[in-house]
């Protein structure tokens, strides 16, 4: 078992978590406008839609491995072009953080968590984005593939769990921080930008 491929994996997500983008500024407006709990519960159940994207990639690309090795170097390969046609779209994007423009109306936990479930596993993107992520991380010869890819899930959920809660827990103060400090979007920004591209260069090589 290579660790240091987890290692690798979990400081990527832990950056890209942290990174802005729908699913964390969602969680933000919610704990802003109604509370923390209410984020928290966005939180719960984005993470559980991760759950379901895992399990459909641990069954479907382990079949492929077993089937056919070149189909998965392929899978692999469009995984890193599209990691860069992120950073691409990230590189377009604007940098400013806008919180104020941003409307809610307040839900209940419930409605909140199953939002956040839905959001999550009927956005095409997600789906797209861990076939992509994933493959590349693959930490061992001779573990189960599937086994492997509910590893790799469940350090991304614990991993992004920690930080969209933290943001969910936090938002008053990153409101505060991001308004005074205006260059806090452009880091963030190229942080993303410099994940992705590093993700992809490590898929290639």
């Amino acid at each position: 078992m290579n660790y240091d491929v987890l290692i690798s994996f979990a400081l990527a997500t832990s950056i890209l978590a942290i990174s802005p983008g729908p699913d964390n500024i969602f969680v933000l407006i919610q704990s802003i406008t109604s509370g923390k709990s209410y984020g928290l519960a966005t939180v719960c159940g984005l993470m559980s839609g991760c759950l379901v994207h895992t399990t459909l990639l641990a069954f479907g690309v382990s079949a492929i491995i077993k089937a056919n090795d070149h189909l998965f170097f392929g899978i692999k390969l469009l995984g890193a072009f599209y990691l860069l046609y992120l950073a691409y779209k990230v590189f377009m994007s604007d940098a400013e953080l806008n919180l104020e423009s941003n409307i809610s109306s307040k839900r209940s936990l419930k409605g909140l968590f199953v939002q956040g479930f839905f959001m999550n596993v009927f956005n095409p993107k997600v789906a797209i984005f861990f076939l992509a992520f994933f493959p590349g991380f693959l930490y061992s010869e001779t573990q189960n593939t599937v086994i492997q890819f509910y590893v790799l899930g469940g350090v991304f959920i614990l991993v992004s769990f920690i930080v969209f809660s933290s943001v969910a827990l936090l938002a008053g103060q990153i409101k505060t921080y991001t308004l005074k400090h205006k260059n806090s979007g452009l880091v963030l920004k190229w942080l993303q930008i410099v994940v992705f591209v590093g993700i992809a260069i490590f898929i290639l090589l």
